[in-house]
């Protein structure tokens, strides 16, 4: 059966997928908030049923959490091709604040805009919109050709936006039943719009926070202004040797594990069609404020950094009170790239800060925090090249391999639990609002990313 009969069926029912869609976001699955608890295990019911008619084994599956749901279509035994893991989820942000959204959030509307209609409700475009653009690719490939083109499994999950508390122990349970050839997460932007992306590299995070704790109590400046250690003065001293003057990092050892970026990914990226001028006016810069030497797409995917997150001590009411405070304190972020340890990271920089405190000056740790490595995807796997071609006959331009500036830890789990690779394949938009008011995914990029989804399937099984 050709690819076009498929296609064009997915042309036919966009309205029903569309209204599909509609009822999964009229379902209020905000996982963070246990008022929501019922509306969490109704969306898992939403998607079992859905699941169901097109011919999949489906499940809701308890855990101490929010549901997560399981389905499964062939065996190894009846069906050729590859096994793919799909995953998604189903949660959902709150909606806060409510009174800046111009419609309610659960009652999906489509609206004209100046780009094209858009679908606006809550978890559009994070990530229901997203995860529903494979389920309607298998749909129609089922429709068409009695059958999917391969082993599949399908797996959704209910706490991504509270930090999957159940997600690591589900997976621990249950991997025999999880592993599959290769697994595809559609919870990605497109680089650029009108430009299909895969994400091939994805950066790792490392927390940390620090006090710096000097007189036994808050001291008046006028008897110890001078002879005295302030601890905020020791703060802003100890952070501002963490930078060059070229915006490196000037930790010692920090850039252990980075790989400068191949030629051929640099090529895809120069010409992905991202606006730097856009990017940077959006917020309010001139220019960028990087790294010397890289440009900002690189910055963004392919280079480590050290952020200071939140800095405060001190007196913070109303007024001036002339105090030198007994402590200051600091919250910071590593992003991670490449082989870079996190745990190394933080040993380093703690080393910098502790080799750098002044007589009487001491320094605590918050321990409680974590860090992960990056992720960096096989695309030598011939499953990304074939994607990659697939996403190019839809788009009508070349398909690039993009990186991520943030991270999508279940990718890492998957590698650690189920030594499965990962590949990343969304339909989002950066204006798409995802987390704020009046979140929005393109109608564009629901249909094109189902027609997407149908050839990226055919080429797979194909293989």
């Amino acid at each position: 059966m050709s690819i076009d009969a498929i296609l064009s069926h997915i042309d036919d029912q966009m309205p029903n997928a569309l209204e599909r869609l509609k009822g999964l976001l009229r379902i209020p699955s905000i996982s963070t908030d246990p008022a929501y608890a019922q509306h969490c295990q109704d969306a898992a019911d939403w998607l079992v049923n859905d699941l169901r008619d097109i011919g999949v084994s489906a499940e809701k599956r308890l855990t101490p959490g929010h549901p997560m749901v399981v389905g499964h279509y062939g065996d190894s035994a009846s069906e050729s091709g590859p096994h793919l893991l799909f995953y998604g989820h189903y949660d959902v942000q709150p909606v806060d604040p409510l009174d800046l959204w111009n419609s309610d959030p659960f009652d999906p509307q489509i609206e004209n805009t100046a780009n094209g209609p858009v679908i606006r409700g809550r978890g559009a475009s994070d990530d229901k919109g997203q995860l529903m653009t494979f389920v309607e690719a298998c749909r129609a490939y089922k429709a068409v050709t009695g059958t999917l083109p391969c082993r599949i499994t399908f797996f959704f999950e209910g706490e991504e936006e509270s930090g999957s508390p159940s997600l690591i122990p589900f997976l621990k349970e249950n991997a025999d039943e999880l592993t599959a050839d290769i697994a595809l997460v559609c919870d990605t932007s497109m680089v650029s719009p009108g430009v299909p992306s895969i994400s091939s590299q994805l950066r790792g995070m490392l927390k940390d926070e620090f006090t710096i704790h000097g007189p036994r109590i808050d001291l008046h400046s006028g008897h110890y202004g001078g002879p005295g250690l302030n601890p905020l003065k020791e703060i802003s001293r100890i952070i501002a040797t963490f930078h060059d003057d070229q915006g490196r990092v000037a930790v010692e050892n920090f850039y252990d594990g980075v790989q400068e970026v191949p030629a051929e990914l640099l090529r895809q990226w120069e010409n992905c069609g991202f606006d730097e001028e856009t990017y940077l006016s959006s917020v309010g810069f001139t220019q960028p404020h990087g790294e010397v030497g890289y440009s900002t797409l690189v910055q963004q995917w392919a280079r480590p950094t050290l952020e200071i997150n939140g800095l405060w001590g001190g007196y913070q009411g109303v007024g001036s009170k002339t105090v030198i405070p007994a402590e200051a304190h600091c919250k910071l972020t590593c992003r991670l790239v490449g082989d870079m340890d996190p745990d190394i990271v933080r040993d380093a920089v703690r080393k910098h800060v502790e080799d750098r405190l002044s007589t009487d000056a001491r320094i605590t740790w918050n321990n409680d925090l974590e860090g992960s490595p990056a992720s960096v995807m096989n695309i030598d796997r011939p499953e990304f090249e074939r994607a990659r071609q697939a996403l190019s006959d839809e788009w009508n331009r070349e398909a690039v391999f993009a990186g991520m500036g943030g991270s999508i830890p279940v990718t890492r789990f998957f590698t650690d639990i189920l030594s499965l690779d990962s590949m990343l394949i969304g339909f989002a938009q950066d204006d798409d609002a995802i987390h704020s008011p009046n979140e929005k995914y393109d109608v564009e990029s629901f249909h094109k990313g189902i027609r997407s989804w149908a050839r990226v399937l055919d080429k797979l099984n194909k293989a």
